[in-house]
Order: structure tokens, then sequence, then C-alpha cells
């Protein structure tokens, strides 16, 4: 409640500023206390021709923006990012590229789903920068025009959760090392998320002690459990999860077929692959 009569109080404090001595004070003073830099204001001094948004997993999935709303945006977003010192430990989501001209570009890498005070969810070598999960919701989910599964995120690891209750959980020994690889999955690999994975590997562990995700160590673990999407829609998610054992060199294809069915996903499992599959 104090927070917030502060905050009301700092705003009719800018306000009258900006009435009685201009706005360009205005943004000086903001400046000053932190709620806005100046490090991206060559977006709008040298009229940026175009910024690209490219996914770290997918190559395949990347933006041009060179809609000069659209830029100018990403530049309102970015001023008001709050530099820091400290910088998230997850994996970028997204590579951004600001084209001052084609032999200046300003490159940053930027983590979707979380703003922390001070951790940095924005960065590039040098500084790294709070932004607002606005850049999500307001530009690249604006953007991303290819239909995915309602609740991808939740459907996409909760099917694989639902594998391992019906087909690990209680028939392999604990000393058998098992991985969920999930990096070959083209597919949706665009759909994935730093913040998405933590919690799944928290799932994964929590679910059984020797079950953890393969991330480039596939040669550690006795039994594999692949990942692969063959085709979705807004109601509709197919996969195949093979089941590989690295013992006897044997592997296993498990069919998972959801339907989004009076607003709630039904996931179905089986062993055999469905007729219409």
């Amino acid at each position: 409640m104090i927070k917030n009569k502060k905050g009301i109080v700092l705003l009719f404090m800018l306000s009258l500023i900006c009435l009685f001595t201009g706005c360009t004070k205005t943004e000086s003073i903001k400046v000053k206390l932190g709620y806005k830099n100046q490090d991206f204001d060559f977006i709008k001094q040298n009229d940026v021709p175009k910024i690209t948004i490219q996914s770290n997993r997918d190559n395949g999935f990347k933006f041009i923006v060179t809609d000069k709303r659209t830029v100018n945006d990403i530049y309102n977003i970015l001023s008001s990012g709050k530099a820091v010192e400290g910088k998230t430990n997850l994996d970028a989501d997204y590579t951004f590229e600001i084209y001052e001209n084609e032999d200046k570009i300003h490159k940053f890498s930027y983590v979707a789903g979380i703003q922390e005070k001070g951790m940095g969810n924005f960065y590039d070598e040098s500084k790294n920068y709070v932004v607002s999960k606005r850049i999500d919701n307001d530009i690249i989910k604006n953007m991303a025009t290819l239909r995915k599964p309602r609740n991808f995120e939740t459907l996409y690891y909760d099917s694989i959760l639902a594998f391992i209750d019906q087909n690990i959980k209680n028939t392999m020994k604990d000393e058998k090392k098992i991985g969920v690889n999930i990096s070959n999955d083209v597919e949706v690999a665009k759909y994935m998320l730093s913040i998405d994975i933590e919690d799944f590997k928290i799932n994964l562990k929590n679910k059984m002690s020797n079950l953890s995700l393969v991330e480039d160590n596939k040669e550690d673990f006795d039994i594999l459990i692949n990942v692969k999407t063959y085709g979705y829609k807004t109601t509709v998610y197919k996969s195949v999860i093979t089941l590989y054992n690295k013992t006897d060199n044997s592997e296993t294809d498990y069919y998972v077929w959801c339907k989004n069915e009076d607003k709630d996903w039904k996931i179905n499992i089986t062993e055999k692959k469905p007729l219409d599959f």
C-alpha cells in the first residue's frame, strides 16, 4: 500500500514537472531516477531500419521487424529497462540484432518469461538490463502467426510426465540413469522457453531421483526417453516417445495423442499405433 502511494505521488510530481518545465526535462529526471536508460537512444536517433529476433532453438523461427511503429514499441520497452549488475543463469531464448546500419549491428540475448529485480533478462557482453515481459506479449507473441496447441507449455511437458508415470516410474530400477531427450524435437523447439524447461527439470526429479533432462550428455544415460512431435493444431497434439535401452540396444515406440475436449486436454498413450494417428 505504501509503495503504491509512493508511485502515485511520483507520477503526480512527474506530471507537474512536465506541465511546467516541458517533457524533455522530465525524460532527464526519469534517467536520473532509474526509470529510463539512454543506451538504446541510437534506435530513434539513427532511424534504425530493422530489428531481427531469432529463436535460439529453431533457426527457422526468425522475425524481421521493419515496421516503424513496432520498432518504436521495442525502443520504448528497452529504454524503460533498468541496467543491473547481474543476469539470469538461464539459457537465452532469443537473439536480438538491432541494425543501426548494415555495418553496425547491436546484438543482445533475451530470456523470455522472467522479470526479476536485479536479474538481467536482456543483455550483451558489456551490460545487463531487466526489461518488461511486454516483449513477450506485445512483440513476439503478436508476430508469431504459427498456430500452436492451446496451453502448449503445459501440455507438452505434462504428456511426457504422464508417459513416465505410466511406463517408467514403477518398472525401471533406481540404479539405472534415465534421460529425457527433447533437444531433437525440432517441430516444437520454437515454443520451448528456458523458464518452462527449468520447471520441467524440477518435475522430473520429483518423479524419480535418477531421472533428468538430457543436455549434451546422452552418453551418460542407461535409458533414453526420446520425444518427437508428429503433428499439432490448436486442439490436437501428437508425438512419438521412443524408449531406448542401451543395455540390450532395444527400442520401443509409444504413441501420444492429445485432444482438447470440453476445454480440457485428454492425454492418451499407447504402444499400439492408433488407426487415425
